[in-house]
């Protein structure tokens, strides 16, 4: 069976992320953009959800690791979140993750760091 990819573009998320002041104090905006490199299993059967990676549960994930507790450093977060999609998910043999602090300067769009995990 074809691999396929998973992909979610600017995942807009309130983290409460950060180790100066005022992260500590306020939740902040960041963005996620994650690639899964997805083998299936099986045939996709178009009436039934069940014979694909549903890609709510992916979203589900990351939104749990995000917002479960106040994290200081960007790169583990990043870590947490590859950890998860590839303990939860074992038809996924990659994952690309980007995440961005768009309010982090004043003088770019966004700051941010980006993870390439496989098995």
């Amino acid at each position: 069976m074809p691999a396929h990819k998973i992909f979610f573009n600017r995942l807009r998320l309130d983290a409460r992320i950060g180790i100066l002041e005022h992260e500590l104090r306020a939740t902040q905006i960041i963005y996620i953009d994650v690639e899964l490199d997805v083998q299936p299993k099986q045939k996709a059967n178009d009436l039934d959800i069940r014979s694909v990676l549903d890609y709510r549960k992916i979203r589900e994930a990351i939104i749990e690791e995000t917002s479960r507790t106040h994290v200081h450093l960007v790169e583990v977060l990043g870590d947490t979140i590859t950890t998860r999609l590839l303990k939860d998910f074992p038809e996924v043999s990659q994952v690309k993750l980007r995440i961005s602090k768009p309010a982090a300067f004043s003088d770019c769009d966004a700051v941010g760091i980006e993870f390439l995990v496989h098995r």
